[in-house]
């Protein structure tokens, strides 16, 4: 039975990323598709990014229909809805894959997905092809969620694979790699690829989902990230990496043998990275600055350290403002995340986070309001008080309400603040202003 797999992702429906355009290609299903490959199996790649559900629907109506694998997250739940349907009104055996089907599983499956493939996907889908996705093997097959009897059946936890040096690199010839590099040079003259060292982060912040990977972290050798850098120059030219570990710095052995490797392959690129504050010291500035590291995002989430312990963060406010502070000495451009309206959060902490980044001084600051996603210690914490907003499948969890929470104003009128603040223009009587419609806001809550 033949093999597609996309991901539901579509540019040209996302306002939000057309203002951006930094779009990176799918690895996931790319890695899915050289593990089939290098096993002896084959699987047809559909890159919806670029695509559209029109021409999707088009390749699903035509030719045999086989199993279609869906990478589905937690933006693309509408999209992916939609392929379901199409799929199955034409005949195909329907999978779901990555973070958001397993916690959502008696939903899709409701909706007319066949099978959820839970956790890392290589492995219990390289035995679904073997067995040409004969439902009587399913049972037998680690990772997998299926509906029996009207319940959903779970055959245990998913297979991990233990040497990620024996796996290929990332499928992509199959997919147009240039054109993700054209469109970044189109609106930011630079172009940027994407590259993955490490699967899984063994840090707990109990708002962060674990559902593909676990709580498990496993690094490629230095050697093999080496050759793979040195492969994508060669091929396709980009002026810049992103690398895409949840944190790059966390292994500090790991950052001198990687550029140890560099060194002696000759070469020097700009990226950007990840890290958490606790993982970056001056040995690890300094390491980065010599790789070439352009800008390092760091998870900052709030400037109150009461907030910070209740999410399990695991770091203070000063190794926040030393990470930043490293950084800034060596000529290393500074992100960082922030998070409002995480469970109890109060006026004195907005107020502490507008004054924590004021300290720090990033060159860039994202924030967003906290939402709690399925599955995570925070969406338990706060199920009792969950609303959902319209329909489940016309929704996701960032459009959960809390009951008891700060208006969405309030949170509106924190984020202006914290950004007239940051404006090197400042106006005080502004300032002040948003201050007074922070402090009216501070009574009213979520119903």
């Amino acid at each position: 039975m033949r093999l597609l797999l996309t991901h539901g992702y579509f540019l040209a429906e996302d306002p939000k990323e057309q203002r951006i355009m930094k779009p990176y290609a799918p690895l996931g299903i790319l890695y899915l598709s050289s593990h089939l490959r290098a096993q002896g199996l084959n699987a047809e790649v559909y890159d919806s990014t670029f695509g559209t559900f029109a021409e999707l629907s088009s390749i699903l109506g035509s030719g045999a229909p086989g199993a279609i694998g869906i990478y589905g997250n937690l933006m693309t739940r509408a999209n992916v809805l939609r392929i379901i349907q199409v799929a199955k009104l034409a005949g195909w055996l329907i999978l779901l894959g990555g973070p958001e089907p397993v916690n959502y599983a008696q939903e899709f499956l409701a909706a007319g997905a066949d099978l959820i493939v839970a956790g890392e996907a290589e492995l219990s889908l390289a035995q679904l092809m073997r067995t040409n996705f004969d439902r009587s093997a399913w049972a037998t097959i680690p990772g997998l969620l299926f509906s029996s009897g009207g319940e959903v059946v779970k055959t245990g936890a998913p297979q991990l694979i233990a040497d990620l040096d024996a796996q290929p690199w990332p499928d992509r010839e199959r997919i147009d790699i240039p054109r993700y590099l054209s469109t970044w040079r189109e609106h930011h003259g630079k172009s940027s690829i994407s590259v993955i060292t490490a699967r899984g982060c063994p840090y707990k912040c109990n708002w962060c989902s674990h559902s593909v990977y676990g709580h498990s972290h496993r690094r490629r050798g230095a050697a093999s990230v080496a050759a793979e850098v040195e492969w994508l120059l060669s091929r396709y030219n980009p002026d810049m990496l992103w690398m895409a570990d949840d944190v790059f710095t966390i292994h500090h052995g790991w950052l001198a043998e990687y550029h140890a490797e560099l060194t002696r392959r000759r070469i020097h690129i700009p990226f950007e990275c990840i890290t958490r504050a606790d993982r970056l010291n001056e040995e690890a500035a300094d390491r980065l600055a010599a790789l070439g590291c352009s800008r390092v995002w760091i998870g900052s989430e709030s400037g109150s350290q009461r907030i910070l312990d209740a999410m399990q963060r695991g770091v203070t406010l000063e190794q926040v403002r030393t990470a930043v502070g490293l950084c800034k000495t060596r000529g290393i451009e500074t992100g960082m995340f922030l998070m409002w309206g995480y469970d109890d959060e109060q006026l004195p902490d907005v107020e502490a986070t507008v004054d924590h980044v004021k300290q720090c001084r990033p060159d860039v600051f994202l924030t967003t309001i906290s939402y709690p996603i399925k599955g995570t210690p925070y969406f338990e914490k706060v199920s009792s008080r969950v609303v959902a907003r319209g329909n489940w499948s016309e929704s996701t969890d960032r459009d959960f309400q809390i009951r008891g929470r700060h208006s969405r104003d309030f949170y509106r009128h924190a984020d202006e603040l914290l950004r007239s603040e940051m404006a090197a223009d400042r106006n005080e009587v502004h300032i002040a202003a948003i201050r007074g419609n922070l402090a009216a806001t501070s009574h009213e809550v979520e119903a």
